[in-house]
């Protein structure tokens, strides 16, 4: 199924199962979660800011927001610094006419005034149009990563929330629903040494369960400690 847009916007969205709110383990983090949710259907706030460091699950959440809002029939544009990197701000005109817009790693692109004015446009442009608009960072908004005191003001028209991270029971849960996306079976004890032994982070554990996935498919063998020991044996000396 593909999101539809308006059709002189050349953005969009692929809904798929990987980002899902289901497979997304909330945590501390249940109320941003609950009312991100709300949003993407249009019952919630209109303006939503998430921030907090790398692999808090971030992107995570706005891909879930885009999938559950275009299984619901709403148009959707999820953007990221890939897509807006070396273009013109000139790509959010007209943006206000999709029902939710997901803006990630705005600290990336948000680096000078012509891009600070197109998003306080853009900001001004949904609210009018009574669409949603929801956007994550590394950085809270009232930080002095975005020069336009007016910009940093709407930046905070809607709920902020700086998310938290993940017990060590909680990214078992995350690891093990992601790899049973993959057809993979992990067992309590794996998890445990990926957790022990690697980068703790979710983004650097999810990388690291894809290249197990692709190591059990090559030699057909089960997810075991001696497998994860024989794949990143020079990470682990």
């Amino acid at each position: 199924m593909t999101a539809l847009i308006h059709p002189q916007l050349p953005l969009g969205f692929e809904p798929g199962e990987l980002y899902t709110f289901d497979s997304f383990v909330a945590g501390e983090n249940s109320v941003a979660t609950g009312l991100a949710q709300q949003t993407a259907v249009g019952t919630g706030e209109n303006q939503l800011y998430f921030w907090g460091e790398p692999g808090l699950g971030k992107s995570h959440l706005l891909q879930a927001c885009c999938n559950h809002a275009a299984k619901n029939q709403q148009t959707v544009c999820y953007l990221t610094q890939v897509e807006i990197t070396n273009q013109s701000a000139d790509m959010f005109e007209g943006l206000e006419q999709v029902d939710l817009i997901c803006l990630d790693d705005i600290e990336t692109w948000l680096l000078d005034n012509v891009w600070e004015t197109a998003l306080f446009n853009l900001i001004n442009r949904v609210r009018e149009n009574n669409h949603r608009l929801i956007m994550a960072s590394v950085r809270p908004p009232d930080e002095a990563f975005v020069k336009l005191p007016d910009l940093r003001s709407r930046l905070a028209w809607g709920p902020v929330f700086q998310l938290q991270h993940l017990s060590d029971k909680e990214k078992y849960q995350a690891l093990r629903f992601r790899a049973k996306q993959s057809g993979l079976e992990l067992s309590e004890n794996v998890a445990d040494y990926l957790l022990q032994r690697y980068p703790r982070d979710m983004s650097g554990l999810f990388e690291r369960l894809v290249v197990l996935d692709k190591a059990a498919m090559a030699t057909q063998r089960r997810l075991t400690i001696p497998l994860v020991k024989s794949v990143f044996s020079e990470d682990s000396e």
